[in-house]
Formats: structure tokens, sequence, C-alpha cells
């Protein structure tokens, strides 16, 4: 009980002392010092002083100082019209429409404020935006702490169209922190964090003109980086493409409450999309969803099946480029692709030409869950979609019949879907090995018919020797017959010589030179000395003793046609 009572005046103590920072308003023309993000920052600032240009019932607009008071009359004009139209936008749509739809941001918030800080400062290209978490906790567990609820906005942007989009995508950054972290106390992972916030200027509608929208800005991001994993995050610019278009594609098929669920329930990641899927009685989970779109992005065509396409209008025609592959026209010919994926990211090859049958062979790291589909597309464009199956080594083989006649290409869509939580900024990559080959018919039949051959010639070659191993077993049995003279060092003779032949069959352990002479020289006194200790207790126990003499004497000799005899 004690230690509630002190965690309870720790929170008051605390409480107390940040107070006095938030008893009143901000007023227009207020100068603040803020701390920002050093790596976005156009110059690497990790402070700024800003001043309040606009206020709204919703909204503090700073502005960076520096950057301000470096700006004529008409731009600073034309800034503070962005200003009042920005958040005329936000106040009259974004925030009702996205906090209808997920809920609330942190209200009134740490500061105890309703209104949200946007602070607008120069960023490094390609940035248009972010938030600082941290700025949702006191300065004495986040030092660098603004103790507000803030967004921040690249100065450059303001006045572009798209301004409107990008404080949608951080607002709902804004939203995601309350309803996840502070609700549930769970940090979401990263890419769905960063899922739901670029679905939010498409659920506004900013998306349905096509031109100059963010959508098209993310396909073209895509197209450059089309194999980049969803859910390993970099914060690069090709973190997006991909991301953006598996969200619409998801959207498209089973709602916008898979988004909202998913951020209503105490999972994160995949687990939560799962659920989220389950809850509303789909029968698809991730796994699958996932390989429907690598398939839709590359055939996108309804027509094959409604999960092979989107239903977003200003997608019906977007498709990605495969990587393409020629097969010579002219004989045998084959390719051999190798490469590497990583989880929940896509490859896709294409392979054109070759004559006659098209072998396709596949070989990745046993360490990675590979799935494989593939397209065979006749000479009128029209596809059937069929599925490879890898065995436990990740391995698989198809033969695509008279190829050359019935299809104009084939396309191999690859992903892998290994990991499952727990994304960071560098993810394994798995290797594979792709083989493509094509053999005319006649070719490919005097082909099997030398490996025939070649099987047959070597069955014949097995055969001989094991006749001939027959047959020098039978003449040693003939020829040395029992052992019935004692024999010692120095002696030459036929019988030595088959000495020599036993104590060869015996193994490299008992006479690893396996010389055959007839003469009993040392080599072969060993080999009679490692004979008699193998079998101490028949031949050197009875005499009491330990170790072999190398003479073959009447127990030795005994032995050794006891062995010949079975």
């Amino acid at each position: 009980m004690r230690d509630y009572f002190k965690a309870k005046f720790f929170l008051i103590l605390v409480g107390f002392l940040i107070l006095p920072f938030f008893v009143c308003a901000d007023s227009l023309g207020q100068k603040q010092v803020f701390y920002i993000a050093s790596e976005h920052d156009l110059t690497e600032r990790t402070q700024i002083t800003a001043v309040l240009q606009e206020k709204t019932s919703q909204l503090y607009f700073y502005i960076d100082n520096n950057w301000w008071v470096n700006l004529d009359s008409s731009e600073q004009s034309k800034i503070k019209s962005a200003l009042s139209s920005l958040s005329s936008e936000f106040e009259n749509k974004i925030y009702p429409v996205l906090t209808s739809t997920y809920g609330f941001e942190w209200k009134p918030g740490i500061d105890n404020d309703k209104r949200i800080t946007i602070l607008i400062h120069p960023m490094k290209q390609g940035v248009n935006g972010y938030i600082r978490t941290e700025d949702e906790y006191p300065r004495i567990q986040a030092p660098y702490s603004n103790m507000r609820e803030m967004i921040y906005l690249n100065a450059n942007n303001i006045t572009v169209p798209l301004a409107k989009s990008f404080l949608a995508h951080e607002f709902m950054h804004l939203i995601s922190f309350n309803q996840k972290e502070k609700q549930y106390g769970i940090e979401e992972e990263i890419w769905l964090n960063e899922a739901r916030s670029e679905y939010a200027p498409t659920l506004l509608g900013y998306d349905d003109v096509y031109q100059g929208s963010n959508l098209e800005r993310r396909v073209q991001i895509f197209l450059k980086y089309p194999n980049d994993s969803i859910t390993e995050w970099k914060n690069k610019e090709a973190d997006y493409g991909g991301l953006n278009l598996f969200i619409q594609y998801l959207v498209d098929h089973y709602g916008k409450e898979i988004l909202v669920d998913s951020l209503h329930y105490s999972g994160k990641g995949i687990e939560s999309i799962n659920y989220a899927l389950r809850k509303h009685g789909f029968k698809k989970n991730f796994t699958q969803i996932f390989e429907d779109w690598l398939n839709a992005v590359f055939i996108n065509d309804c027509s094959i099946g409604e999960e092979y396409c989107y239903l977003n209008e200003n997608l019906k025609s977007f498709r990605v480029v495969p990587s393409l592959n020629f097969l010579p026209f002219a004989g045998e010919s084959s390719l051999t692709i190798q490469h590497s994926i990583k989880d929940w990211s896509g490859r896709w090859y294409k392979i054109m030409g070759g004559r006659g049958d098209l072998n396709l062979e596949f070989d990745g790291s046993d360490n990675g869950e590979f799935k494989i589909s593939y397209f065979l597309c006749d000479m009128s464009n029209n596809c059937s979609l069929k599925f490879l199956s890898l065995d436990k080594e990740q391995k698989a083989n198809i033969v695509v019949s008279d190829f050359d006649k019935k299809y104009a290409f084939l396309t191999l869509v690859l992903t892998s879907q290994k990991k499952t939580t727990g994304f960071s900024q560098s993810e394994i990559s798995y290797p594979f090995t792709l083989k493509a080959g094509t053999v005319q018919a006649e070719e490919q039949r005097i082909k099997a018919l030398l490996a025939q051959i070649a099987a047959l010639k070597a069955e014949i070659a097995r055969l001989q020797a094991q006749i001939q191993a027959i047959l020098q077993k039978r003449q040693h049995k003939k020829k040395c017959g029992k052992f019935e003279n004692n024999l010692y060092y120095g002696l030459r003779n036929e019988e030595v010589r088959c000495l020599q032949e036993f104590l060869r069959s015996q193994g490299p352990s008992i006479y690893p030179e396996g010389i055959v002479s007839g003469w009993f020289g040392p080599l072969t006194r060993s080999a009679v000395i490692r004979f008699q200790e193998k079998y101490a207790s028949e031949i050197l126990a009875p005499y009491g003793l330990t170790k072999g003499t190398g003479f073959v004497g009447p127990r030795t000799r005994a032995k050794i046609n006891q062995i010949l005899a079975k």
C-alpha cells in the first residue's frame, strides 16, 4: 500500500512541476523554443525558435522564425493564406472524418490544451512531415519533449495542394498513438502505423483525382522500388510505395474496418490484422491476402478472380513491370537467376522465348518460407494462374510442355513469409536460385536416350564388378583352402601369399598396406599381430598372452580357418 501512495505522490509532483507551463493559451506573435528532429531538419538543428502565425479553435501554427524573417512580404502573405486554407480543411474535414473513423487523439493531452501545435520548418528533400512521440511525455521521462500534441510539417510544402494530405497523414499518427499506445500500452509496429496514415488521404477523398495526388506519388515510388519489403522500415522513400498499394488493396477488398479494428485491439502488426479479418468473418488471413496482392499487382484482372484486381478506379490500369528474361530461340537454351528476398516483399520474373518444353527449377534457402505462383499467358494474352508446390528443402520443379507453341510468356511471382512480428530496420535476406531452360522435342528425346544408355552402362559395370568379386572369392577359396602349417617371419611361399590375401580381406584396420607378395615380412607380421589382438580371447589368452606374437601357430590358424569356413 505504501508503494501506491508513493507513486501517487510522484505523479502529483510531476503534474505540479509541469503545470505552470500551461496555465494559459498561446497568443499570436508569441515566440517559443522547440526541440525538433535533427535528422529531418534541413540544417540538422536540434532546437529552433518559432513564432505563432495562425491560431484556430483546434490548431496552433508555429513557423521557424529564421526561415520566416527571410521571406519577403508577398511570400509571407502567400504562406498565411495557405495556413488559413489548411486550418479550415483540418477543422471541417480532416479532423471530423478521421476521428469519427478511428477515434480521437489525446485530448486535451499532456499540455491540457485541446489545440494541436503544428510546427513548420525547412526539412530535407523527401521529408514531408513527422511527429515525435516523445512530445507526449513529461521531460522527466523524455528530456527533449516539447510536452504538446505536435505535428511537424515541411515549410517548403505548405503552399502545395498536397499539404492537406501530409497534414492528414501526420494527424493520423497522433490518433494511433492515443488509441494504441495510451489505451493498450502497446507500441504499434511501424509498418502498420504508417499504413493507417498512408490510407488517410484516400479515406478523405484527396486521392479521388489521381493526377498530382499522394496515391500517384506512391505508385511512382512502387514502380521504382517494387521489391521493397512492406514490413522492414528504414523510413526511406521506397518504404512507402509498396505499403500504400498493399493497404489500398486490403481496404478495397476487406474494408477500412480492418484498419480500424486492428487499431482498437490489444495486439499489433499482422496479429491485429488477422484478428480484424476474423471478427468480420473473412476466411483468408494476412498471408493469403498478401499473396493475392502480389498476383493482383501483376495481372490486375478481375476476370481471373476478383481477388486479383484493384477495385479502386484510379488503380484499374496499374501493373508492376516484371524483370524480363529471354531464352534464345535456337537449340537448347537456359538461364540462371541468383538473388535474395526479404519477408513480405515480392519479385516478378517474366520468361519468354526458347523452343520446346520449358523446364523451371527453384531452389531457395532452407531458412526461408517461400511462396510461388506463376501465370501462363497465351498469344492472345489470356492468362491462367497456377501455384508451385515446394518441398521441405524449399525446392520445386515444373515442366511446361510445348511452351513455345502454347504460350507467349510465363511470369513467376515470388515472396517469403517467414517472420511475422518484431520487424526492424534491417531484416534477413533469403537467397534463392531460379533456373529456366527449353529443349526442343527431338533433342530432348535424344538426350533422354543417351541418359538411359549411360545408366545401362553404369549398371553393367556394377554387375561386372560384383561377378569379378565373386569369382575372386571362389578362386581364393579353391587355391588357398585351409591353413595347416605354421607361418612365421622370413618365410616365402604360396601359403604366405594366401595368408596375406586373407589379412587384406579383413580390412585396413588389420592390414592397411594390403601387399600380397608371398614373403612374410615386417608388414605381414604387424598385420598378424593386429589380427591376434583383435581375437585375443581365442588366440592369446589360452597362452596367457596379451600381446600378439606375429607367429601363425595352431590357435591363430584355427581362427583363420573358422572365418574362411563361413
